[in-house]
């Protein structure tokens, strides 16, 4: 991707090893380089959605910036350096859910959203290093489903692909799709990188 007029003034960090996030950026038209935050995820606990996932992307963006520091012989330039950090829960009948922890908690995961709804909520951290300018929104949606039929989650858990989601739940899959009856919200929202948010965050930023 050439540099394009947008990124050519700013270097971006991704705080995040997904690989739904990284593509979202890039399609967004974004250079950046990428460095996961390596966080205990499961040592944040909050009752309420929004304000979890608000902590976690706070703390990834933490840990980002102290292996920044660490590092510290990036070639010193003119660039301001913004450093990006979300996280996604899936909420279901006001219990959130984070990646499962085993396939069978998979199943019952994907089970409960046979012909039901959930929400996802999804944080963007954005941290501009340069000045010390820190901002940082949530964006909820809401998904309704189809039945689900059993051998449809059973293909599901065996490729696998779902123990590694929050909520075990990715709607882009070409085997969710289908049973997907009304979004409320944007898909890239749901992937756990709003771009609408993080657009308007990195323009906050700078």
């Amino acid at each position: 991707m050439e540099e394009t007029a947008a990124t050519s003034s700013f270097k971006i960090i991704l705080g995040s090893s997904s690989v739904a996030r990284r593509k979202i950026l890039a399609d967004m038209g974004y250079e950046f380089t990428v460095m996961s935050a390596d966080i205990d995820e499961k040592g944040i606990r909050m009752e309420n959605p929004e304000e979890l996932v608000m902590a976690l992307a706070e703390a990834k963006a933490s840990a980002v910036v102290s292996k920044l520091r660490t590092i510290d012989n990036q070639a010193k330039d003119d660039k301001q350096t913004l450093v990006i950090a979300s996280d996604t829960v899936v909420v279901y009948e006001g219990i959130i859910r984070e990646k499962p922890s085993n396939k069978e908690e998979a199943r019952q995961f994907i089970k409960g959203y046979s012909g039901a709804r959930a929400a996802t909520v999804s944080s963007v951290l954005v941290t501009n290093l340069s000045t010390g300018f820190k901002k940082g929104d949530w964006d909820r949606v809401e998904i309704y489903f189809h039945d689900i039929p059993d051998h449809i989650i059973d293909n599901l858990i065996e490729e696998g692909t779902v123990l590694y989601v929050a909520g075990g739940l990715i709607i882009e899959h070409p085997l969710v799709l289908p049973y997907i009856k009304n979004v409320v919200g944007t898909t890239d929202s749901v992937m756990g990188l709003p771009k609408a948010l993080t657009e308007r965050l990195i323009r906050e930023a700078l």
